[in-house]
């Protein structure tokens, strides 16, 4: 960031344009790396339903630097203890800024304000940089990562959360 932009934290809802950058992104990324059509990402990212992502059990957060969207991700219920990360995503104009540890900070946040004690999430085995970014960020790989990546498939990771819970 220079020295004049403001890093915003906004909720929004699946359908505020804000989200649209994040939704379009994700869908030619996924489309690159695991060879479908972008409609087909496209439709299966917006098909999903927004409230999955809404107050009281989930959030999806975006990350405005001068009135720009430049990252978000979002977050649904797993199981009583456990919010699901979703959607984590950089604009590829704004990565390698630290951005994605904020937008995880961020939902790890709202996520136990919400009384979620537990992280749970899966990513691509083709998004190496994701890995990356989850285990600097103290997550951990419920996955043998001796194992090549394509064999096994979505790689699943965990965190517990510490700090006292708020309920919303």
């Amino acid at each position: 960031m220079s020295g004049t932009s403001r890093l915003e934290v906004r909720a929004v809802r699946q359908d505020d344009p804000l989200a649209a950058p994040l939704l379009e992104e994700l869908a030619v990324e996924y489309s690159t790396r695991y060879e479908h059509s972008f409609d087909e990402q496209y439709e299966s990212l917006v098909g999903y339903p927004e409230d999955r992502f809404a107050p009281p059990d989930g959030a999806l957060l975006v990350l405005i630097e001068d009135g720009v969207p430049v990252a978000g991700g979002a977050f649904q219920r797993y199981d009583e203890n456990t919010a699901e990360l979703k959607r984590i995503w950089t604009s590829k104009d704004h990565r390698r800024r630290g951005l994605g540890r904020i937008v995880v900070a961020e939902l790890e946040a709202e996520a136990l304000r919400r009384g979620y004690t537990r992280i749970y999430l899966t990513t691509g085995w083709r998004q190496p940089e994701a890995v990356a970014l989850y285990l600097a960020a103290g997550y951990t790989a419920l996955f043998d990562p001796r194992r090549p990546a394509e064999e096994i498939g979505p790689h699943p990771f965990e965190k517990f959360l510490v700090g006292k819970a708020v309920s919303a």
